[in-house]
Protein backbone atom coordinates (compact mmCIF):
# COMPACT_ATOMS: atom_id res chain seq x y z
CA UNK A 1 0.00 0.00 0.00
CA UNK A 2 1.35 3.37 -0.90
CA UNK A 3 1.48 6.08 1.49
CA UNK A 4 1.30 9.96 0.48
CA UNK A 5 4.34 11.19 -1.14
CA UNK A 6 6.78 13.10 0.77
CA UNK A 7 7.08 16.69 0.90
CA UNK A 8 10.02 17.48 -2.41
CA UNK A 9 13.05 18.56 -0.51
CA UNK A 10 15.51 21.06 -2.51
CA UNK A 11 18.67 22.33 -0.84
CA UNK A 12 21.01 25.22 -1.66
CA UNK A 13 24.37 24.50 -3.37
CA UNK A 14 26.19 25.98 0.25
CA UNK A 15 23.43 23.58 2.08
CA UNK A 16 24.29 20.76 0.16
CA UNK A 17 27.81 21.44 0.33
CA UNK A 18 27.57 21.73 4.11
CA UNK A 19 25.85 18.45 4.20
CA UNK A 20 28.38 16.73 2.21
CA UNK A 21 31.32 18.13 4.46
CA UNK A 22 29.52 16.92 7.71
CA UNK A 23 29.05 13.67 6.16
CA UNK A 24 32.78 13.20 5.54
CA UNK A 25 34.05 14.57 8.35
CA UNK A 26 35.82 11.62 10.75
CA UNK A 27 34.93 14.43 13.68
CA UNK A 28 30.96 14.46 12.81
CA UNK A 29 29.15 12.39 15.76
CA UNK A 30 27.09 9.64 13.67
CA UNK A 31 23.80 10.72 14.59
CA UNK A 32 24.84 13.95 12.52
CA UNK A 33 26.00 12.02 9.64
CA UNK A 34 22.60 9.65 9.79
CA UNK A 35 20.57 12.95 9.86
CA UNK A 36 22.73 14.60 7.29
CA UNK A 37 22.35 11.75 4.58
CA UNK A 38 18.71 11.08 5.16
CA UNK A 39 18.59 15.29 4.23
CA UNK A 40 21.02 14.69 1.13
CA UNK A 41 19.05 11.40 0.18
CA UNK A 42 15.76 13.29 0.31
CA UNK A 43 16.78 16.25 -2.05
CA UNK A 44 17.83 13.44 -4.79
CA UNK A 45 13.76 13.45 -4.65
CA UNK A 46 14.00 9.90 -3.11
CA UNK A 47 11.12 9.37 -0.70
CA UNK A 48 11.23 7.98 3.12
CA UNK A 49 10.65 4.43 2.51
CA UNK A 50 13.27 4.17 0.02
CA UNK A 51 15.30 6.47 2.49
CA UNK A 52 14.50 4.37 5.34
CA UNK A 53 15.42 1.13 3.39
CA UNK A 54 18.82 2.34 2.34
CA UNK A 55 19.83 3.75 5.81
CA UNK A 56 18.13 0.89 7.64
CA UNK A 57 15.94 3.19 9.61
CA UNK A 58 12.05 3.20 10.09
CA UNK A 59 10.15 5.52 7.45
CA UNK A 60 8.90 7.49 10.55
CA UNK A 61 12.43 8.38 11.68
CA UNK A 62 13.38 10.29 7.96
CA UNK A 63 9.74 11.92 7.94
CA UNK A 64 10.50 13.31 11.34
CA UNK A 65 14.39 14.70 10.20
CA UNK A 66 12.23 15.47 6.59
CA UNK A 67 9.83 17.63 8.59
CA UNK A 68 12.10 19.21 10.76
CA UNK A 69 14.53 20.19 7.90
CA UNK A 70 11.60 21.61 6.30
CA UNK A 71 10.50 23.75 8.99
CA UNK A 72 14.01 24.94 9.72
CA UNK A 73 14.63 25.61 5.76
CA UNK A 74 13.04 29.00 5.99
CA UNK A 75 15.24 30.48 8.70
CA UNK A 76 18.71 31.66 6.79
CA UNK A 77 21.82 29.62 7.09
CA UNK A 78 23.50 32.93 8.45
CA UNK A 79 20.73 32.83 11.80
CA UNK A 80 20.71 28.90 11.95
CA UNK A 81 23.69 26.63 10.50
CA UNK A 82 23.07 23.25 9.33
CA UNK A 83 24.82 21.61 12.20
CA UNK A 84 21.87 23.44 14.34
CA UNK A 85 19.34 22.13 11.78
CA UNK A 86 20.61 18.77 12.69
CA UNK A 87 20.71 19.30 16.18
CA UNK A 88 18.27 17.45 18.90
CA UNK A 89 15.34 19.56 19.83
CA UNK A 90 15.41 20.48 23.29
CA UNK A 91 14.01 18.24 25.60
CA UNK A 92 11.41 18.85 28.61
CA UNK A 93 12.28 17.97 31.99
CA UNK A 94 12.63 19.49 34.97
CA UNK A 95 15.22 22.50 35.14
CA UNK A 96 18.55 21.92 36.80
CA UNK A 97 18.16 23.21 40.65
CA UNK A 98 21.91 23.73 40.62
CA UNK A 99 22.81 27.29 39.57
CA UNK A 100 26.06 28.09 37.15
CA UNK A 101 28.17 29.80 40.60
CA UNK A 102 27.18 26.39 42.38
CA UNK A 103 28.61 24.32 39.45
CA UNK A 104 31.76 26.65 39.45
CA UNK A 105 32.14 26.11 43.54
CA UNK A 106 31.82 22.77 43.34
CA UNK A 107 34.35 22.66 40.29
CA UNK A 108 36.79 25.01 42.24
CA UNK A 109 35.96 22.63 44.81
CA UNK A 110 37.62 19.68 42.72
CA UNK A 111 40.50 21.68 41.72
CA UNK A 112 41.65 21.83 45.53
CA UNK A 113 43.88 18.96 47.16
CA UNK A 114 41.75 17.34 50.09
CA UNK A 115 42.98 18.56 53.23
CA UNK A 116 41.28 17.38 55.83
CA UNK A 117 40.38 13.75 54.14
CA UNK A 118 42.92 10.89 54.26
CA UNK A 119 42.28 10.51 50.72
CA UNK A 120 45.12 11.08 47.23
CA UNK A 121 42.20 12.51 45.11
CA UNK A 122 38.51 13.43 45.04
CA UNK A 123 35.86 10.55 44.13
CA UNK A 124 32.22 11.13 43.56
CA UNK A 125 31.37 10.33 47.05
CA UNK A 126 34.17 12.31 48.66
CA UNK A 127 33.32 14.76 46.60
CA UNK A 128 29.28 15.00 47.28
CA UNK A 129 30.16 14.78 51.12
CA UNK A 130 32.15 18.00 50.91
CA UNK A 131 29.53 20.02 48.81
CA UNK A 132 27.31 19.51 51.26
CA UNK A 133 29.52 20.06 54.27
CA UNK A 134 30.43 23.46 53.03
CA UNK A 135 26.75 24.04 52.17
CA UNK A 136 27.22 24.97 48.56
CA UNK A 137 24.00 22.47 47.83
CA UNK A 138 21.62 20.85 50.91
CA UNK A 139 22.04 17.80 49.05
CA UNK A 140 24.38 15.72 46.35
CA UNK A 141 23.98 12.18 44.96
CA UNK A 142 27.85 11.17 44.54
CA UNK A 143 27.15 9.97 40.99
CA UNK A 144 25.80 13.81 40.51
CA UNK A 145 28.20 15.16 42.06
CA UNK A 146 30.68 13.09 39.78
CA UNK A 147 28.56 13.64 36.60
CA UNK A 148 28.89 18.15 36.94
CA UNK A 149 33.17 17.20 36.87
CA UNK A 150 32.39 15.29 33.65
CA UNK A 151 30.53 17.19 31.73
CA UNK A 152 32.83 20.20 31.69
CA UNK A 153 30.41 23.70 31.33
CA UNK A 154 26.78 22.40 31.31
CA UNK A 155 24.72 21.91 34.62
CA UNK A 156 22.12 19.70 33.05
CA UNK A 157 21.99 16.58 33.25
Amino acid sequence: MKGPKPEPLSLSESERSELQCLVRRHSTAQQFVLRARIILEADADLNNSQIARQLDLTPATVRMWRKRWLALQVVALADLSVAERLSDSPRSGRPSDISAQQVCQIKALACEQPKERPISQWTGREIADEVMARGILKQISPRHAARLLKKGTSSHT
